[in-house]
């Protein structure tokens, strides 16, 4: 069996250890210290003189300053090869349509009609590439112009130079997240399928149809239906 004195020094042995180490862990921090307060030198005070400015405003305007509607984007005015042809019956039954209002027109994108009056709020089924809010854009392919009573139908479609539909690009809708879960046969994993399509918002901001005055003032001829 151990003594006792061999018992008292392997005990006392770790408690040395220990008092060496957090007396050599007590000059580090000394030693620490001592350096950091020689190196630290005293700041200057705050000087109470105002600065020269050294460089010029800038003069870009703010991020918030309103559009210019001359920088928006226009609609580009349609080129044709020859005159539009008016015949008489047309002239006479155009001033019934055109007096009264307010006017319909069913027009189409992307083979799809739409039935559209002045105010109106269009959403699209697809999102409009190659645009952005505030342009202006004009539906040129209507198969009816109307009214309430009268109506003038195209065969497949009407001539754009007889009326005058133009629409705003409101902005961008997006449709809730769509989770759909895909499995194959045979297979333990479970595929999730994330979509969120997204919308083109349009706000028809004019529909009108031209009087006879101004089709004739436009260059428009009149044609003998008997020749």
């Amino acid at each position: 069996m151990f003594s006792r004195t061999a018992l008292a020094r392997a005990f006392a042995l770790p408690v040395e250890q220990c008092a060496h180490f957090s007396v050599a862990r007590a000059c580090l921090h000394s030693a620490a210290t001592a350096s950091t307060t020689t190196t630290t030198q005293p700041q200057a005070p705050l000087s109470a003189t105002p600065r020269v400015q050294t460089s010029a405003p800038s003069t870009k305007p703010p991020a918030s300053a309103p559009l210019d509607p001359a920088s928006l984007k226009k609609p580009v005015a349609p080129t044709f090869t020859k005159p539009l042809e008016l015949n008489q019956s047309l002239l006479s039954q155009l001033p019934n349509l055109t007096s009264q209002q307010p006017h319909y027109i069913i027009s189409h994108l992307h083979d799809k009609p739409y039935l559209l009056t002045q105010g109106d709020q269009i959403r699209l089924p697809f999102l409009m590439p190659n645009v952005k809010p505030g342009d202006v854009l004009r539906f040129n392919r209507a198969s009816v112009l109307g009214s309430r009573e009268f109506s003038l139908k195209g065969a497949p479609y009407v001539d754009e130079r007889l009326y005058e539909c133009r629409v705003r690009v409101m902005g961008v809708d997006s449709e809730p997240l769509r989770i759909k879960e895909k499995t194959k046969r045979r297979r333990r994993h479970v595929q999730q399928v994330r979509s969120k399509h997204k919308y083109t918002l349009l706000r028809v901001m004019d529909v009108k149809i031209k009087t006879a005055e101004e089709l004739l003032q436009e260059g428009a001829v009149v044609v003998d239906e008997t020749a």
